[in-house]
């Protein structure tokens, strides 16, 4: 089992502390404002967990933050603190699942739809090339310079770059900050808006309420993970037992996921092999 870490030992890249920290609008305002190197007014709330899906049957997703400015611009802020090797398609996807969303039905003039930015925030380098910040917005291969200008960007972050000279130094202290939201980090910045972010960070990690939150959902994550463990666990076997298995046998099924269930896992072998073991667990389920 993962060593859960306590309240105050999450840094900002922790995706619960990440949620909290963001569901208070002027945290959200203050990371905007120095990602994107403008001013920011928000138009609503912060939305966390923020869940969207574009038909029935198909994959939905789960953002990290969600806000909107009061000129229309959408704004999807992610932290990924392990490299799943997925996320330039998972932002494409983020993308687009957002924007099947921004128009309704019968509106037909499609530059009403809003500008979207999907920053995801990582301690990792996704390109390799050693930079604080990748940009994309859709060019044109022929001629680089002639930008297509619908409105949709994609910002990946790296808290590990090294190209100072070329980035904003409160963005750098940002990012050293948000791996490592200490006071010893804080205190090293020369940004106040950093400094009010550390000053909330600090009031959320006093707080009992959210203590309990974080505590709730730590249970929840290892339940459903011990779930999904279970129930796959269960299934694989089932399935490659069942390919082998003729008509009539499916009670060993039954009986492998029924140990499974009960954490008796290493007698699996004896329910596929000793006929007294199997009628003994045929009476444990009425069978």
């Amino acid at each position: 089992m993962i060593q859960r870490k306590t309240l105050k030992d999450l840094n900002l890249l922790d995706r619960f502390l990440f949620a909290e920290a963001m569901s208070d609008p002027e945290n959200m305002k203050n990371v905007l404002e120095i990602i994107l190197g403008k001013d920011i007014v928000l138009a609503h709330l912060p939305q966390t967990e923020k869940e969207q899906s574009t038909f029935p049957g198909y994959r939905g997703i789960r953002l990290d933050v969600w806000n909107q400015d009061t000129q229309g611009a959408i704004y999807d802020a992610e932290t990924q603190k392990r490299n799943t090797y997925n996320l330039p398609k998972r932002s494409r996807y983020y993308q687009g699942t957002i924007d099947s969303r921004l128009l309704e039905p019968g509106v037909i003039d499609f530059n009403q739809i809003n500008d979207v930015f999907i920053i995801m925030i990582t301690p990792f380098d996704l390109f390799g090339k050693d930079r604080y910040v990748y940009t994309f917005d859709m060019r044109c291969r022929e001629d680089p310079e002639l930008i297509l200008k619908d409105g949709a960007v994609r910002i990946f972050l790296n808290c590990h770059g090294k190209n100072k000279d070329e980035v904003r130094p409160e963005l750098i202290e940002l990012l050293r900050y948000m791996e490592n939201s200490t006071e010893q980090v804080a205190s090293q910045c020369s940004s106040e808006k950093v400094h009010q972010i550390h000053k909330n960070i600090q009031k959320i990690r006093n707080s009992e309420e959210v203590s309990v939150r974080y505590m709730q959902a730590w249970e929840e994550k290892i339940l459903e993970q011990q779930e999904a463990r279970t129930e796959g666990h269960a299934e694989g076997l089932a399935e490659g037992l069942a390919e082998g298995l003729n008509e009539g046998r499916q009670e060993i099924i039954r009986m492998i996921q029924f140990l499974i269930q009960n954490g008796r896992e290493d007698e699996i072998p004896r329910a596929v092999s000793d006929p007294d073991f199997q009628e003994q667990l045929l009476k444990e389920l009425n069978l």
